[in-house]
């Protein structure tokens, strides 16, 4: 007769007991809030509030705030991970994670609501993107900790749809309140309610302190380069998920500005269109995000969809480029919306079954993540030089295209998946 599952097998052997509905409920909940949390702020409030602190150098003071958002995130996500990775708890490992990212980033958001200088502003944004990427690399990780792989495309699906929930309602808050300070307030309650019920009922896995190793600093810092020779599977699903995000993050960032010079609406026009091809956008890609996801499941199989999807993708990217036209537009938003949407789901599957170990799944996934922030950093300067160089959209579009076609090429390079 076989002896129990000690509690190593739990905490580090690869789950195999479908998580209940109600928990996944749960989890999306959570990530709504937490997405609401970045994308409130970052889609309407930091730029109201710049343009009330310096009316004259509101761009300015914009960039250097979420730029140096950005930059703390690229950092402490995955250190927040491999700090997940080694928390002995009886809570579990990454249960005091969520809980203390969404206490600090409903502080962040307290601190802000009071900001009235530009360093207030950097310093409250920074603990923000501080304590809300301590959630995210935890929420993160919960899934390869607790999900078989042969079920994490459709958790990868709710989590991307729970991700485009919590950008249309963080930016439906921060719009609908009267004011900066009540938009703020009222992020922080959301991010607070939405994260309370995984937190009671999160059934985390506890790590045993005799299986935490020693923390030795050099060796814990070295250990945040992964090395593509020794994991290239991992090295190539970090390639291709920051090319694919850099070629959206390429469209996104200059949409607006796209529909005031290229398809020559007024400013008022363009506004309200931005608003309306992001919903559509949307809606596409909470359907191919679950559908996409399923179906990934139910085949076995990655690689397919990503390829499909990265080209998809790009096709949608070609259309804005050759076509400036709002119709195009509008069936660009759908292309789009299909092809990122099942993307966004596969990948993440795909990304959780290339880990190199499952003592530092925390720690490889927020290096991931940085392949999800690092083109927004990268974007501004890039579509600078190519705008700048008199090449306009076109030439932005195409560039954009041709980055989503290599991404999703090279992910045939990834041989343990299929």
């Amino acid at each position: 007769m076989s002896s129990p599952a000690r509690p190593v097998d739990r905490a580090l052997a690869e789950p195999t007991a479908s998580p209940s509905r109600l928990w996944v409920g749960w989890l999306v909940l959570a990530s709504i809030g937490l997405w609401s949390g970045f994308f409130g702020p970052i889609q309407v409030l930091l730029a109201q509030q710049a343009e009330a602190v310096s009316p004259d150098h509101k761009e300015a003071v914009l960039a250097l705030v979420t730029g140096v958002g950005a930059t703390v995130s690229m950092v402490l996500n995955p250190l927040w991970g491999a700090f997940s990775d080694r928390t002995v708890s009886r809570l579990g490992r990454r249960l005091p994670w969520v809980v203390g990212g969404a206490a600090s980033g409903a502080v962040a958001m307290l601190l802000l609501a009071r900001a009235d200088s530009v360093p207030a502003m950097v310093l409250a944004w920074s603990l923000a993107q501080a304590g809300l990427n301590a959630m995210l690399a935890a929420i993160t990780a919960v899934v390869p900790d607790q999900v078989p792989s042969r079920e994490r495309g459709v958790v990868g699906g709710a989590l991307a749809i729970a991700q485009t929930l919590g950008v249309i309602a963080g930016s439906g808050v921060a719009a609908a309140t009267g004011s900066i300070a009540a938009g703020y307030l009222t992020l922080a309650a959301v991010l607070v309610v939405t994260t309370l019920p995984y937190a009671v009922d999160s059934r985390d896995i506890p790590l045993p302190r005799e299986l935490r190793p020693p923390m030795r600093w050099r060796a814990f810092l070295r250990g945040f380069w992964v090395s593509p020779r020794q994991h290239p599977d991992y090295g190539w699903a970090w390639i291709t998920r920051f090319l694919m995000n850099l070629g959206n993050a390429l469209l996104v960032l200059y949409l607006l500005y796209y529909l005031t010079d290229a398809v020559q609406l007024t400013d008022d026009e363009a506004e309200d269109a931005v608003f309306v091809l992001t919903a559509v956008y949307g809606l596409c890609t909470v359907v191919t995000a679950y559908l996409g996801g399923l179906w990934s499941d139910r085949l076995g199989k990655r690689k397919v969809f990503v390829i499909w999807s990265g080209l998809i993708t790009a096709a949608a990217l070609q259309l804005f480029a050759l076509v400036p036209t709002m119709t195009a537009a509008y069936v660009g938003a759908v292309v789009l919306g299909i092809g990122f949407g099942a993307y966004t789901a596969v990948d993440f599957a795909l990304i959780t079954q290339v880990l190199p170990a499952a003592g530092d799944r925390g720690k490889d996934l927020g290096v991931i993540n940085i392949a999800n922030t690092l083109p927004q950093v990268l974007a501004p300067a890039i579509a600078a030089l190519v705008i700048g160089a008199g090449l306009g959209y076109p030439a932005l579009y195409t560039l954009a295209a041709a980055v989503s076609v290599l991404g999703s090429i090279l992910v045939l390079r990834i041989r343990s998946v299929a």
